[in-house]
């Protein structure tokens, strides 16, 4: 039996009082009238009940990130979260990932539906509140324009999201600061990421399992350099079995997110044993016999994506890049 604590919960002063989080909640397979009456309405669905595109025009909200409300690919989401009136969750619990529902006003009603829902059309006094909140939601720190040809994760990003743009393609993601960022910065028609729990390492068998489903269609996949330590081998696999997809390697030589934590926590002096060595993994992949790069100046990134693609076969893209936090709005 493994028990694991979280870092906030062992630093914290312990509080002997529960907090009740006292939300009314309706269950119910049709959208209720209240969502239809309410001034600031929004849907926030689970990772399941995201599988199809949502067809109405409200703004459905899928949350599958382990950061919850700090997860970068949904802009400014917990400044809507907290103007809300009436929430309607599909496929969602009240858990970490909404604050336990201390992120909803006090006046905010909370409902909860099963299985398929019918989402009424939005009103026109609340059109208005729905530009907001699309708005919120791809929000993107204008400086980002402004990153080209250097080795920030925005700019190895702008470069993959051209692999993207084909029909079909299957984004994948994965780790820490580094999947952080391509979450935030890339577009595909479907993405597979490592989900609430946040496991590391997902990303090249997500990979594999993607280019097995959906053979014809373009598989890329971007990770850290630690997350990559735990699968590495699946390239062997890759290879064995001729699943070409391109790995996007990040590489911060840094186990960054918990190099991050510790900077903010204890400041620089006391950051340890998160260091890693600048390996050059674009090497390791092609001795198991994949296709591999190993890229140093940004200038060289785009050229090596198309060659990686041209191969034919399973392709690791190494790059270097800054050690930075995750993005946070």
């Amino acid at each position: 039996m493994h028990l694991s604590v979280p870092n906030d919960v062992l630093d914290a002063m312990a509080d002997p009082t529960i907090a009740q989080v006292e939300k009314p909640e309706v269950r119910t397979r049709k959208a209720p009238a209240a969502l239809a009456k309410a001034k600031r309405p929004l849907v926030i669905a689970g990772p399941a009940a995201m599988r199809q595109p949502p067809k109405a025009k409200f703004p459905v909200i899928g949350m599958e990130s382990p950061r919850g409300l700090n997860d970068p690919s949904l802009g400014k989401l917990a400044e809507v979260l907290a103007k809300a009136d009436v929430v309607l969750l599909v496929g969602k619990r009240i858990d970490f990932t909404l604050r336990f529902g201390k992120i909803f006003a006090k006046s905010c009603r909370v409902l909860r539906a099963y299985g398929d829902v019918e989402l009424p059309e939005p009103t026109a006094s609340q059109n208005a509140w729905l530009e907001e909140v699309r708005a919120a939601l791809a929000y993107r720190p204008s400086a980002w324009n402004e990153i080209r040809d250097t080795p920030h994760p925005v700019a190895v990003c702008r470069a993959v999201q051209k692999l993207l743009d084909a029909p079909g393609a299957v984004f994948v993601s994965d780790g820490g600061e580094f999947g952080q960022w391509a979450q935030a910065c890339l577009r595909a028609p479907r993405r597979v990421i490592n989900g609430v729990a946040g496991s590391i390492g997902s990303a090249l068998p997500f990979a594999a399992a993607a280019k097995v489903a959906f053979p014809n269609a373009p598989v890329v996949a971007l990770l850290g350099d630690g997350t990559l330590g735990f699968h590495l081998s699946e390239i062997d696999t890759a290879v064995r079995h001729g699943l070409g997809y391109v790995a996007v390697i990040g590489n911060d030589a840094t186990w960054n997110a918990e190099y991050q934590i510790q900077l903010r926590a204890y400041g620089s002096e006391r950051a340890k044993g998160c260091e890693l060595l600048p390996t050059r993994y674009g090497a390791v992949a092609r001795a198991l016999g994949a296709h591999g790069e190993d890229v140093e100046r940004p200038g060289e990134l785009q050229a090596a994506l198309q060659r990686a693609v041209a191969s034919g076969k399973p392709a690791c893209v190494n790059v270097m890049i800054e050690r930075l936090a995750a993005p946070k709005y």
